[in-house]
């Protein structure tokens, strides 16, 4: 049962709506930027991310803060800081969130960069708290896009950690009742060939990443118990590493209640096979007519 009817009824309401409003959703590394990216490139379309405004609105001073943090641990540093002398701030842009994921961090050992597990924990929820707030401005962007800059259409770029902050499968849910009003929501659905891809991937470049948190707290409760560590002792990439596979499993019927309660689903391979906007409308028209 969908708990809102779609903004767009049917395929020929959305491929004749001079404004199109839509939210990318899905697992990180299947396309969500790339399409952002393409339809603001098309020149009518307002690209709002969802991790890039977590990163400079909501969390952009702590990332800040914790430059200076460590810089404070350089003499020179601290005396040019001290001085008022150096401005340390974060450059975070749509295609280089480093300084977010940086500022998350992983559980572990200090010594291997791990953070103390308390310090890790209250970062995550700083995070989720900003990807709340961030979900919640989306329609505040929406109005800005056109009465501002004038764009008709509305792109929304969301992290790949959307469904972790939502409970898809309430009805009343604040932050989905406020997206499905304002947007069509399409997942990116990965294959399982996708999914194995994405583990090797990450399997060599580890990042941090944000988790819910009873699957956060049983995932390090487990791990600990496999190894036998202390919490210090744990190796910070081996258990993002340990985590990641196990943290897809858990967000993909996530997603898939999102897309059947609120909005629509294409496949990875359609969207590697997009070459343009009209390729872009056209597939979310599919799409339409499958949901109906």
């Amino acid at each position: 049962m969908r708990f809102l009817p779609l903004i767009y009824p049917t395929a020929a309401d959305w491929l004749a709506c001079s404004q199109k409003r839509v939210l990318l959703f899905g697992m990180s590394g299947l396309g969500k930027t790339h399409v952002a990216a393409m339809l603001r490139g098309a020149g009518d379309w307002f690209h709002y991310s969802v991790d890039y405004r977590i990163g400079t609105r909501y969390m952009g001073e702590l990332i800040a803060d914790n430059f200076k943090r460590e810089a404070m641990k350089v003499p020179l540093l601290r005396e040019l800081l001290m001085s008022d002398s150096v401005c340390i701030s974060s450059n975070i842009t749509f295609d280089n969130l480093a300084p977010l994921s940086t500022y998350l961090g992983k559980p572990g050992d200090p010594a291997r960069g791990g953070l103390p597990f308390a310090e890790y924990r209250k970062r995550q929820d700083q995070h989720r708290a900003a990807e709340i707030a961030s979900l919640l401005d989306t329609p505040h962007f929406i109005e800005r896009a056109g009465e501002i800059y004038g764009y008709p259409h509305f792109i929304c770029d969301s992290g790949g950690s959307i469904c972790e902050v939502v409970d898809p499968e309430d009805a009343a849910d604040p932050v989905m009742q406020a997206l499905a009003r304002n947007l069509l929501m399409v997942w990116i659905e990965g294959s399982e060939a996708h999914t194995a891809e994405l583990v090797r991937r990450f399997d060599r470049a580890p990042k941090p990443m944000y988790y819910q948190p009873d699957f956060l707290t049983a995932a390090w409760h487990d791990y600990r118990a496999d190894t036998g560590l202390d919490e210090a002792a744990v190796d910070p990439d081996a258990f993002v590493r340990w985590t990641y596979a196990r943290a897809l499993a858990h967000r993909q019927p996530r997603y898939a209640a999102m897309a059947r309660r609120w909005g629509v689903s294409v496949t990875a391979d359609e969207v590697a096979g997009l070459r343009d906007a009209g390729d872009f409308a056209a597939l979310v028209a599919r799409a339409i007519d499958r949901a109906a």
